[in-house]
C-alpha cells in the first residue's frame, strides 16, 4: 500500500501543482471567467485514464501462463522508461516549467484560442494519469486491494493539499519540488527494472545466467505465515513493491538494478549538483 500511496501522491501532486500554477496565473491576470476551459481539461483527462486503466485491466485479464509473464515484464519495462523520460525531462525544465506555462496561457488568450488552455490541463492530467496507470497496473497484478487502498489515500491527500498549495502557489519553489521527487522517481524506476527482468526471466526471454545470486528469504513461520523480512512478508512485500525488492534475484536482475541506479542515479545527482553550485555561485556574485 505504501508504494502505491507514493505513486499515486506524487503524480497527483504534480498534476495539481501544473493545474495550480495556471489557476493561480488566470486569476493574476483577472481572467477566472477562463477557469471552465481548466474544468474541461480536467474532466476528459480523467475520463481518458480512467479508460486506459479499464483497457489495461481487459487486456491483462485475457492472459495466462507466458503471456501474463511476457505481459507484466513488458509493462513494467514500459513503466520504467515512462519514468527515466520524466526524471529527465523535469532536470531539462524544472526552472523553466511556471515561465513555459504562462506563456502559453498568453498565447492562447492573444490568439483567441481558449481550447489552448483546456489543452494545456488535460495534458498535465492525462499524462500523470497514464503514469500512475502504468505503475500501479505493474502493483495491484500482485496486490489489487492495497493497490487500492494506496490510491484513494494518496488522491485523498492531494485533495486536502491542493487548497493550501493554491494559496501559496507563486512561492513555491517548484525546481525544488522535480529534485527531491526525482530521486524517488529513480528508486521506483529502478524497482520496476528488476521486476520487469524478474518477469522476462520467468517467461524465458532473458536468461537469468544465474537463477538465485543470493536467497536472504527467512524460513517460513511453522504456521505457515511468512517473517516481515521475507519478501512475502510485511516489510519485505512494502520494499518489494515500493523498490523492487527481490530476497533471491538472478544476475541479470542485479545487473539492471545496480546498471539503472549507476546510469540515471548518477546523471541525477550530477545535474542537480550542478544546479545547486550554480545557484551558490549566482548568491556570491551578488553578495560581492
Amino acid at each position: 500500500m505504501l508504494a502505491s500511496f507514493l505513486i499515486t501522491f506524487r503524480e497527483a501532486l504534480e498534476a495539481a501543482l501544473i493545474i495550480g500554477i495556471i489557476a493561480a496565473y488566470l486569476a493574476k491576470i483577472g481572467r477566472k471567467d477562463l477557469y471552465r476551459y481548466l474544468y474541461i481539461g480536467i474532466i476528459g483527462a480523467l475520463f481518458a485514464s480512467t479508460g486506459v486503466a479499464l483497457a489495461f485491466k481487459l487486456i491483462y485479464g485475457e492472459l495466462e501462463g507466458t503471456a501474463e509473464e511476457l505481459f507484466e515484464g513488458i509493462a513494467a519495462l514500459t513503466a520504467s522508461a515512462v519514468l527515466t523520460y520524466m526524471i529527465f525531462w523535469m532536470a531539462s525544465n524544472s526552472k523553466k516549467i511556471k515561465g513555459d506555462l504562462q506563456e502559453k496561457i498568453d498565447v492562447s488568450i492573444s490568439e483567441g484560442q481558449m481550447l489552448g488552455i483546456a489543452a494545456l490541463s488535460f495534458i498535465s492530467v492525462f499524462r500523470e494519469g497514464v503514469e500512475t496507470v502504468l505503475f500501479l497496473g505493474t502493483l495491484a497484478i500482485t496486490s489489487p486491494l492495497d493497490t487500492l487502498l494506496g490510491f484513494i489515500l494518496g488522491v485523498a491527500t492531494v485533495v486536502l493539499l491542493s487548497f493550501a498549495m493554491f494559496k501559496g502557489i507563486h512561492r513555491l519553489d517548484v525546481g525544488r519540488f522535480f529534485k527531491y521527487t526525482s530521486i524517488l522517481l529513480v528508486l521506483f524506476s529502478a524497482g520496476l527494472i528488476a521486476t520487469g527482468v524478474h518477469e522476462l526471466n520467468e517467461a524465458g526471454i532473458i536468461p537469468p545466467v544465474v537463477e538465485h545470486v543470493w536467497d536472504l528469504n527467512p524460513p517460513v513461520n511453522t504456521d505457515g505465515t511468512y517473517p516481515a523480512l521475507h519478501e512475502n512478508g510485511i516489510i519485505g512485500s512494502s520494499l518489494k513493491s515500493l523498490a523492487g525488492y527481490n530476497a533471491n534475484p538472478s544476475l541479470t536482475e542485479v545487473i539492471a538494478y545496480i546498471g539503472y541506479w549507476l546510469v540515471i542515479g548518477l546523471f541525477v545527482y550530477r545535474t542537480y549538483r550542478v544546479t545547486a553550485a550554480s545557484k551558490v555561485g549566482e548568491v556570491k556574485s551578488y553578495g560581492s
